[in-house]
């Protein structure tokens, strides 16, 4: 096995802190990650990772040599992108992960298209509404909404979407209709909440005369699948606040209905999310170019925006 392949493996053994989860990562058995970092410790003459049965951590001379390591995959990914011609032959599997409703209606019916364009590539695509880590999780791209934690990042806009507070005709009938966000609130409107790991309360950020203010609303309904809201709501359960892409079907046929349009809900950033060393790969360079002209035109399609009441 060559040592690029060996540095390669010792990187993703210390970003996932465990062999296992390296070796699903690269797509190969435990036993020869072990083999792989074994062959790089002997080479070095230092041992990179304290083991035990239950427990894997880096060395202070792992710890010294990761930094080399990934500028070494750096320079490597760089200078294979130099020679590569990347419209004609790009190579490897794409892990990328996006939020349900963008990957279900955006991304996904996408994908057929560009696979047929380059045959080589194979695509890993993860739908979820968790906030994903790039790094520890192996992805090459990540598309999201909303603002990124990760300030080491880097970040690509593909567009701002506006969004829409809308409910059922039946939960309107049954509870009134909310002008604007002080009547979410003092009205005890139920709210479809979307859940993120560690979330201790819902703000809604609506436009009001004033500019913008952040509404704390309460409701008995909680999900980490945006998908779960809009059923919800659908059903006539309560109010959610929804990307205009993901519900204008069900505001155009009637199922629901925009709600407190006095003080619409603020714009959010549509954009992925990729780390320097992901960027230099052509083929995610190619697979994200690819994307953000298609998604951000249907975003910006005003006969989608234009069929939602403002």
């Amino acid at each position: 096995m060559s040592y690029l392949e060996n540095v390669r493996t010792f990187v993703r053994v210390y970003e996932l802190g465990s062999m296992s989860a390296a070796g699903r990562d690269l797509r190969i058995s435990p036993a020869v990650t072990s083999s792989r970092i074994s062959q790089l410790e002997e080479h070095l003459s230092v041992r990179l990772f304290q083991r035990t049965t239950r427990s894997l951590a880096p060395t202070e001379q792992g710890k010294a040599f990761y930094d080399g390591a990934c500028k070494v995959l750096e320079s490597v990914e760089a200078a294979e992108a130099n020679v590569v011609n990347i419209t004609d032959n790009p190579k490897g599997s794409l892990f990328i992960a996006a939020p349900l409703g963008v990957g279900r209606r955006l991304i996904a019916p996408q994908v057929p298209e560009f696979l047929e364009q380059y045959p080589q590539v194979s695509i890993r695509l993860r739908l979820t509404d968790r906030k994903v880590d790039l790094t520890t999780e192996g992805l090459d791209l990540a598309f999201f909404l909303g603002q990124p934690e990760d300030s080491n990042l880097r970040i690509r806009k593909i567009a701002d979407v506006s969004r829409v507070l809308c409910a059922s005709p039946e939960y309107i009938e049954a509870k009134g209709m909310p002008e604007d966000g002080e009547a979410l609130i003092a009205d005890q409107h139920e709210c479809l909440n979307l859940r993120f790991p560690g979330a201790t309360e819902f703000q809604w950020p609506l436009v009001t005369p004033e500019g913008t203010k952040k509404f704390r609303v309460k409701g008995r309904y909680e999900c980490d699948d945006g998908d779960v809201l809009t059923d919800w709501a659908l059903a006539g359960h309560g109010i959610v606040i929804k990307p205009a892409f993901e519900v204008a079907e069900h505001i155009n046929n009637g199922a629901l209905v925009p709600v407190a349009t006095k003080t619409p809900p603020e714009d959010i950033q549509m954009a992925c999310l990729f780390t320097h060393r992901r960027r230099q790969d052509p083929k995610t360079r190619l697979f994200m170019e690819f994307m953000i002209e298609r998604i951000g035109r249907a975003v910006r399609n005003s006969s989608i925006q234009a069929q939602l009441p403002r």
